[in-house]
């Protein structure tokens, strides 16, 4: 017997979404593989709560995701679909490396400058 993987991910994943009526959760087992393959799309406007900051949250389902498939003998994918923005990127199938602020909902790729400290004033007392 498998475990409810589909319901896994609509159970980690539904508390992130401002309309969790959206949520589709699709997946797929490959017994000759061993594979297992969750697809999941939301409206692209809840993207960057799903993602959290950094990318954490959907890193941490992705981790749950994978331990609960490798107890069960199986290895996971978890691929994400938008609604208007398009497949996102899984950096687990990408050939290149990515970077973790490409999963963060921050919408510019420029690093942020941290300000130098001002020298203290005297003052006339």
């Amino acid at each position: 017997m498998n475990p409810d993987y589909a319901g896994l991910v609509t159970f980690l994943v539904k508390p992130f979404l401002e309309t969790p009526e959206s949520l589709k959760v699709d997946c797929e087992i490959s017994a000759n593989r061993s594979r297992v393959w969750v697809r999941l799309a939301f409206e692209a406007t809840d993207k960057g709560r799903v993602f959290g900051r950094g990318g954490r949250n959907i890193q941490a389902i992705r981790s749950t995701l994978e331990g609960v498939a490798k107890a069960a003998g199986y290895s996971a994918v978890l691929d994400i679909f938008g609604s208007q923005s398009g497949r996102e990127a899984d950096p687990e199938r990408s050939s290149e490396p990515t970077n973790e602020r490409s999963l963060s909902s921050r919408s510019d790729s420029a690093p942020r400058s941290i300000p130098k400290p001002r020298p203290k004033q005297q003052t006339d007392r």
